[in-house]
């Protein structure tokens, strides 16, 4: 068996995890563009006036969502978060209805 169909299941699938990350987050109002590799998204933050260190602290302990600050890669990450969508779809749609919470009680 050469496992082709064991990767074309796989590359779907992280696609759909893609695709509903990317529009969940756009939806929720932060700007996200579909990346081309890897497994993360790299959504702005900048509407919330928060920085991406602190809106990443603040989402852990208030929802329990971790992510990276865009800050961890380089200076010009700021008003970013980093996202991966490495894992399973269920614990992305719960991931997206937090931030989502977290978003509407700062309003």
């Amino acid at each position: 068996k050469s496992g082709a169909g064991d990767v074309a299941a796989m590359k779907k699938e992280y696609n759909r995890r893609r695709n509903f990350i990317i529009s969940s987050l756009n939806e929720l109002g932060l700007k996200c563009h579909t990346p081309q590799g890897a497994f993360y998204a790299f959504p702005s933050i900048k509407k919330t006036g928060m920085s991406s260190m602190e809106f990443a602290r603040d989402l852990l302990e208030k929802q329990k969502v971790a992510l990276v600050p865009g800050t961890a890669f380089s200076p010009e990450g700021e008003g970013f978060v980093r996202i991966s969508y490495a894992s399973s779809y269920e614990n992305l749609q719960e991931a997206v209805k937090r931030i989502g919470v977290y978003l509407k009680k700062r309003k």
